[in-house]
């Protein structure tokens, strides 16, 4: 919402303008040779293919990886962010890592993300450093200045964009509270309470039903869609079959 992806199209537009010998809306710009821009900006699943969005993500991180030059520029935006947060950071940690060692590419790179963690490369890898987009609070609500700064966030705003999106108020209250309570705790070993008349009852199950168990074990990924539908279909005739 602060622009961060529109900021690196405008990075690769301006480098591709200045490889062809155009002008380039700055006063004055020092750009480099570049072979190739990358780019991995987006979301997007290929149901034909069977891949989700961070399958696809992955492959197109590989491709990159795998094809990009020192002389090449980079533009990476969430990586990772189609997983559980451990598994999303730590990959995401990696391709830094990789891109940023001359023994392995050393190519010029953007990488926008939400993990705060990552911004402690700076102090750690040479040549990496760390900007933002200025947000400005005022009563509570937040306004985005549009303009690059250095340093790192110290925080997100996704519940702000949330409820200028029209969320009902009940939600972002409850979500702030959520907040809060995982800003307190390690969400490693804790999860946040509900209050007590927002518990949910449920009877607990001693034992799974063994369709959920087979249901789990599917290799998705490795079915084409019409095979997933007749597999789907098989699984929903046994449940019917085992009810009665």
């Amino acid at each position: 919402m602060a622009g961060k992806s529109t900021y690196l199209r405008q990075v690769a537009l301006i480098v591709l303008l200045a490889q062809i010998g155009s002008f380039v809306p700055a006063a004055e710009a020092r750009i480099g040779l570049v072979d190739r821009i990358f780019t991995r900006v987006g979301a997007s699943d290929n149901l034909a293919a069977g891949q989700s969005t961070f399958m696809v993500e992955m492959i197109e991180s590989a491709h990159i990886l795998n094809s990009a030059t020192a002389r090449s520029l980079i533009l990476l935006d969430e990586i990772g962010r189609g997983t559980s947060t451990y598994d999303g950071l730590s990959i995401a940690w990696a391709i830094a890592e990789h891109i940023q060692d001359r023994r392995h590419l050393g190519a010029r790179t953007l990488f926008a993300t939400h993990y705060h963690e990552m911004t402690q490369l700076e102090g750690l890898r040479e040549g990496i450093k760390n900007y933002c987009v200025a947000v400005q609070e005022r009563d509570g609500e937040v306004v985005f200045l549009r303009k690059i700064v250095a340093g790192g966030a110290d925080r997100s705003y996704g519940i702000h964009v949330a409820k200028l999106a029209g969320l009902p108020a009940s939600v972002i209250e409850r979500a702030q509270e959520v907040l809060a309570q995982l800003e307190q705790t390690d969400s490693t070993t804790s999860t946040p309470a509900l209050p007590s008349e927002q518990k949910p009852t449920q009877a607990s199950l001693p034992h799974p039903h063994p369709i959920v168990d087979e249901v789990r074990q599917i290799d998705l990924f490795s079915m084409t869609p019409l095979d997933a539908l007749n597999r789907l279909a098989d699984l929903q005739r046994r449940a019917a079959d085992s009810d009665t």
